[in-house]
């Protein structure tokens, strides 16, 4: 099942050609030393606001705070509180099993975390702060390695990006490389329910309507990057304006799979769960390489090992509704 989802090679994107030599690495930024303003210019916004006493005796913090909380308010979306149906089977046809999930109101991102977004996480050291990781994960570490043995994403060279993929989704890292990355910025994956909720729109209501896909219920190539959309690799994250949900959160479907942090366990048409060689994490939304629509609708669910470093998913982050 999975290796039809997840086995075809990358592609380039149309109108980059990506060969053996041919890559331009992205420059280091230069940061300044003060600790609040670097977390600001490295996007962790959500540390700002959230370990306010981190920050309370800074000449600055003020003005940092409230800009922060404006670039969040630009950054990220508010999905409202409602219900979803998790499928429980592999299988997508109906009357299949199902389990209904209240959500609450959260924030998620508009779009997936980019490969410029990463790359202040790779340059802050993020995979040597022990502290953002599983402790049980520790000994793998030195398995998180790009092409050419430094440490970030599996398609990077010498710890850097292709700066002509800034703007597109960083892809080649698995469920802990996502997690480690949000929980260092002062975010959060979202659940695989939250996922729905953001894609399906189906809010708390009497008509319990819910959407097929983020922009309605039909089909559009126009909306999504999928294999019929002809681009053969990933496009820029604010691309696909008219696939947006309601909210402005763009590319729930297509360019990329996205982990989300629940743990997969589907069961088969008897009833038995369905267990692989690992633990599997949840994905959703298809990539620019999944042929199915049925492959990529709001409620379609599938997994990954939670190890696997693959070229066709990324993440968004989320996070919970700032305090007063």
């Amino acid at each position: 099942m999975w290796a039809g989802l997840f086995g075809r090679k990358a592609a380039a994107p149309v109108g980059v050609v990506l060969e053996a030599n041919d890559f331009v690495p992205a420059e280091r930024a230069e940061l300044p030393a003060d600790p609040l303003e670097q977390a600001f210019r490295q996007g962790r916004l959500g540390l700002i606001v959230g370990q306010r006493e981190r920050w309370v005796n800074h000449p600055q913090f003020a003005a940092r705070f409230d800009e922060a909380v404006r670039a969040i308010d630009e950054q990220f979306a508010l999905v409202p509180e409602g219900i979803v149906s998790l499928a429980l089977s592999i299988f997508d046809e109906p009357g299949q099993p199902e389990e209904d999930v209240l959500t609450g109101s959260f924030l998620l991102a508009r779009h997936a975390v980019t490969n410029a977004e990463f790359q202040h996480f790779v340059d802050a050291g993020g995979y040597q702060e022990l502290e953002l990781w599983p402790e049980e994960l520790w000994p793998q570490l030195i398995d998180f390695k790009d092409a050419t043995g430094q440490p970030g994403p599996r398609y990077w060279k010498q710890g850097r990006h292709d700066r002509r993929l800034a703007r597109h989704p960083v892809v080649g890292v698995c469920f802990y490389e996502a997690a480690a990355y949000a929980a260092w910025a002062g975010y959060r994956l979202p659940t695989d329910a939250e996922w729905q909720m953001a894609a399906a729109w189906r809010l708390r209501s009497a008509a319990h309507a819910q959407r097929r896909y983020p922009w309605g219920d039909g089909f559009d190539v126009n909306c999504c990057n999928l294999w019929a959309s002809g681009h053969g690799g990933t496009v820029p994250v604010d691309g696909y304006a008219a696939g947006a949900a309601p909210n402005g959160v763009l590319q729930l479907v297509g360019n990329t799979w996205e982990w989300t942090d629940t743990e997969f366990r589907p069961v088969d048409r008897d009833g038995r769960q369905v267990v692989g060689s690992a633990l599997l994490k949840g994905l959703r939304g298809g990539a620019y390489d999944s042929f199915f629509p049925w492959q990529a609708t709001s409620t379609f669910r599938t997994g990954l090992e939670g190890l696997a470093r693959v070229h066709n998913v990324g993440f968004r982050c989320a996070m919970d509704l700032l305090a007063n």
